[in-house]
């Protein structure tokens, strides 16, 4: 059993790198990918603790697959792009990687300023002491809202100060979809098209998407997740392979703040078999030789 899409406390989850390694042993997974939101700081921490036991016990320790989930635009809504098995230190990627931390750094301070104008004691040095070493998405807003008493949840805070359509949102740089998937490419890694059902677009307006995107290089799409119903899953491996794309899957676990999708099994039913894998790599392999 596999997981290809995990997140840790580098951006939105809740467990460390580590500790997600150790879940992952509890758990029995052979392999999974930790693709954190657009970074990849929390990787070499898990790759090099997962290395230690190994080297220390012997005892098989699950594969940590180097990956990240890009959050891009496409038509006005946000798509997300998970690139996997990448070489998270390829120099251009790194230095793509490190402009767009400094946009969203600027982005933050923003929402930070506009948040104090409305008598809210919040800084972007405040929100980096409380949650240390993440990347600062809006739902670590929420978290610092709710636990300082400005909200009572972490719904009602996207509702009244930091959703899309509140006074205290700033929008950040994104890029499109297609941007992501060269990017990911050019990282040596296999782009993916995550979770497509959640985008809750038109059959026609998906696939018109799936199809730009297999011209620019797409190799797979998340068929398999963890809040698909069967007939969900059963259209998304239909379209996969009416465009010869490969099939992912994952849990999108997030630790305490995803608290009913555990790792592995998401909601208790979610499977990914090791083929998945086995696929993707095949798939990557035949990709690279085909574009030389």
């Amino acid at each position: 059993m596999i997981d290809l899409h995990v997140h840790s406390n580098r951006s939105d989850g809740t467990f460390s790198p580590t500790e997600l390694v150790d879940y992952a042993i509890e758990k029995g997974l052979h392999a999974f990918a930790l693709t954190d939101h657009d970074t990849v700081d929390g990787l070499e921490e898990a790759i090099v603790y997962a290395e230690k036991l190994r080297a220390d016990s012997g005892a098989i320790i699950p594969r940590i697959i180097p990956g990240i989930e890009f959050s891009t635009e496409y038509q006005g809504r946000d798509i997300h792009i998970v690139g996997l098995d990448i070489d998270y230190k390829n120099p251009e990627f790194t230095a793509y990687l490190k402009n767009f931390v400094d946009s969203r750094i600027l982005r933050n301070r923003k929402m930070c300023a506009l948040l104090q104008e409305a008598g809210i004691d919040i800084t972007y040095e405040k929100l980096l002491a409380e949650f240390p070493e993440a990347v600062i998405t809006r739902a670590h807003y929420a978290a610092y809202l709710m636990h300082h008493g400005y909200t009572k949840s972490l719904p009602e805070a996207f509702e009244r100060y930091v959703g899309d359509h509140c006074p205290y949102f700033v929008p950040r740089e994104k890029v499109t979809p297609a941007q992501a998937v060269e990017l990911v490419l050019k990282a040596g890694g296999i782009p993916v098209l995550a979770h497509p059902v959640l985008y809750r677009m038109s059959d026609e307006r998906l696939e018109r998407l799936v199809a730009e995107l297999k011209e620019d290089g797409l190799v797979a799409i998340e068929a398999i997740y963890s809040t698909y119903n069967a007939g969900e899953e059963r259209r998304m491996r239909a379209l996969a392979a009416k465009y010869e794309l490969q099939i992912s899957g994952g849990s999108d676990f997030h630790g305490a703040n995803k608290p009913d999708i555990d790792l592995g099994t998401g909601k208790g039913k979610l499977y990914i078999h090791d083929s998945v894998w086995e696929n993707l790599c095949r798939a990557s392999a035949t990709h690279s030789h085909s574009s030389e």
